[in-house]
C-alpha cells in the first residue's frame, strides 16, 4: 500500500482505564506489534470493507474513499506501536479513518471551491427537480431505508449534513458504534454525541420527506 498526501491524523486517545474486554482483534494486534506482517494483513482483510464504507459515507466518492481507506491502514501500520489498547482496535482504526476522511473532505471542498450544501436544495433529475410536500409519518430506521431503490436518496441527505452531524450519524446508525466509542473516536462527550445524533436524524428525516414523499 502506498502512502498518500494527507496529513497524519491525531492518534492520541483519552485515558480509558483498563484495556477493553472482548476485543477479538487483540491476538492479531499483538502479533502485528511483534513484527508479524501477516497478522496485520489479516486485520486489513477483516476491516477494510468497513473502513471503506465509513470513508465513502463522508466523501460520497468511491475512488476517494478507496484512497482514504488505504492511507488509513498505512498510517495504522506505521503507528501500531503507539496503540496502547485503551480502546478496541476497531475504535482506534476508525478514528484514523474518520480523521483522514475529514481531511480529504476539506481538501476536496477547497480544491473545487465547494459551497456548503443546504438541506432545502432540491434533487435534480432527468425530469426536473424533485421536491415533495412532507408527509406526517416518522422516519423509518436508517438501515431499513437503505434498499436499492432509495439508497442514493438516503446518501444524498446524509451528504448534505454538516460534518459534525454526518459523522455521528454514520458511526451510530450505519456502523453501530456505541456512544462511548463514538465519543472516543471524535473526542467529545457522550452527551454531545447524543445531541448531535438527534439533530442529525431530524435533519435527515426532513430531507427525506422533501425528496421522497411518504416512505
Amino acid at each position: 500500500m502506498a502512502n498518500g498526501t494527507n496529513s497524519s491524523p491525531d492518534l492520541s486517545y483519552p485515558v480509558a482505564g483498563n484495556a477493553p474486554t472482548g476485543d477479538i482483534d487483540a491476538p492479531l494486534v499483538a502479533a502485528a506489534q511483534g513484527g508479524d506482517l501477516q497478522a496485520f494483513e489479516a486485520l486489513v482483510a477483516r476491516h477494510q470493507k468497513r473502513m471503506l464504507n465509513i470513508a465513502y459515507r463522508f466523501l460520497d466518492d468511491y475512488d476517494e474513499a478507496c484512497d482514504v481507506a488505504q492511507e488509513a491502514f498505512v498510517s495504522a501500520y506505521k503507528h501500531l506501536g503507539s496503540f496502547r489498547k485503551e480502546a478496541k482496535f476497531t475504535t482506534w482504526l476508525t478514528t484514523i479513518t474518520v480523521n483522514f476522511s475529514k481531511n480529504r473532505l476539506k481538501q476536496l471542498k477547497s480544491r473545487k471551491g465547494h459551497e456548503a450544501y443546504s438541506l432545502d436544495d432540491p434533487i435534480d433529475t432527468a425530469d426536473g427537480s424533485l421536491r415533495h410536500d412532507p408527509p406526517s409519518n416518522e422516519l423509518s430506521a436508517l438501515k431499513k431505508l437503505e434498499q436499492d431503490e432509495i439508497r442514493q436518496r438516503v446518501q444524498h441527505c446524509v451528504k448534505k449534513l454538516e460534518p459534525d452531524f454526518r459523522e455521528v450519524l454514520v458511526l451510530r446508525d450505519l456502523q453501530d458504534f456505541s456512544y462511548e466509542e463514538i465519543g472516543n473516536i471524535l473526542k467529545v462527550r457522550a452527551g454531545t454525541v447524543k445531541s448531535r445524533l438527534f439533530r442529525a436524524r431530524e435533519m435527515v428525516k426532513e430531507c427525506l420527506k422533501r425528496v421522497m414523499g411518504e416512505l
